[in-house]
């Protein structure tokens, strides 16, 4: 089973942080990338931050400066520190786990910027 199970995600307030885990199973022989996407009501999903095996991270430009990637060891958690956060990050982020040549994505977890 290599579903992603993400979890961390609630109500902050602007300028606030939190931080996502999400476990992603699977052997770190066979990783390709793993990353967090968001889906905003009524917009498409769209790439926030991708970490490949070796440690390579790609970040969206609206979340560069703000939010950090990482794994822990073996690539079996991927977590996303969210700083500063404003309303504009609010969405149901979802976790890929790309491994094999498949990707697995997680059910998503809401994260709301509201005052």
């Amino acid at each position: 089973q290599v579903q992603p199970v993400e979890s961390g995600g609630g109500l902050v307030q602007p300028g606030g942080s939190l931080r996502l885990s999400c476990a992603a199973p699977g052997s770190i022989f066979s990783l390709n990338v793993l990353g967090w996407y968001r889906q905003a009501p009524g917009k498409e999903r769209e790439l926030v931050a991708t970490i490949t095996r070796s440690g390579r991270t790609n970040y969206a430009d609206s979340v560069k400066g703000r939010f950090t990637i990482s794994t822990s060891n073996h690539a079996s958690t991927v977590y996303l520190q969210m700083n500063n956060l404003n309303p504009e990050d609010t969405a149901v982020y979802y976790c890929l786990n790309s491994r094999g040549g498949m990707d697995y994505w997680g059910k998503g977890t809401l994260v709301t910027v509201a005052s």
